[in-house]
């Protein structure tokens, strides 16, 4: 087997879940089960924490997690999670970022990220495509309409420059995007399982009351998302693809 192939992915880990979810593991546990690796096909990374990132060409490629921070924070180890990211953009690593990583790949390449002006957004809903994702290689294929869960407050109000937006939802314009041939980020969470979709509903009750909306009624309408949860083996496919390509020549 290629070597390259055999190359770890990397998940950056930014953030815990909710105290009532915690029994479930980790974020990077919740990631690689829905992306379909082995543990062994994982290399973990806390940049919360403050866990050094390794060169990224060391990696097949790199899911950065969700978080309950805030980007606009601009806190000491999300910036510098965000220089590490543009580095490896830059240099074409595969990347994926979901929820906090989607936003702070956005803000890594000179995009605007702030508080959603529809509000918060949770629950499951509908992630409408753009016609240039009917061509992305990690979406071509999709339905043009699909189910997809999300919990967030801020957003990528305006994608990075170069950046081809690919979906969009009723409340958040921009649901995903891609930069150049590598990186996308996405605001709703394929990771997800409708026990999560549920829990944060649950524990963000208070917040979506205060948004005018109500929490046993987007309980209710928690639905299976496959189709979302789908993009996550997509990737590996692609960033397995990518490495197994050789460099082109000088």
């Amino acid at each position: 087997m290629n070597a390259a192939r055999r190359a770890p992915f990397l998940i950056v880990e930014t953030g815990q879940p909710v105290g009532s979810l915690k029994r479930y593991g980790r974020f990077p546990h919740w990631i690689r089960v829905a992306a379909g690796l082995r543990a062994g096909e994982v290399v973990e990374v806390n940049a919360e924490r403050g866990d050094p990132l390794p060169e990224a060409s060391s990696v097949a490629g790199v899911i950065v997690s969700g978080s309950a921070a805030f980007v606009t924070d601009r806190a000491e180890w999300s910036e510098r999670t965000a220089g590490w990211i543009r580095e490896a953009v830059q240099d074409g690593t595969p990347l994926l970022g979901i929820c906090y990583g989607h936003q702070l790949l956005a803000h890594a390449l000179g995009g605007e990220v702030d508080y959603n002006p529809a509000g918060r957004e949770s629950g499951t809903v509908f992630i409408d495509l753009h016609p240039p994702a009917f061509e992305d290689p990690l979406f071509a294929g999709m339905p043009a309409r699909f189910a997809a869960h999300a919990t967030h407050l801020q957003t990528v109000l305006r994608p990075p420059e170069g950046a081809t937006v690919l979906a969009r939802s009723e409340q958040d314009g921009c649901h995903a995007f891609r930069w150049g041939g590598q990186a996308w980020g996405v605001q709703f969470h394929p990771e997800f399982a409708t026990h999560h979709m549920r829990g944060y509903v649950q524990a963000r009750a208070e917040c979506l009351r205060n948004h005018g909306r109500c929490p046993r009624t987007v309980a209710r309408e928690v639905s299976a998302a496959p189709q979302a949860r789908r993009l996550l083996r997509r990737f590996v496919q692609h960033a397995r693809g990518s490495a197994a390509r050789p460099a082109p020549q000088a």
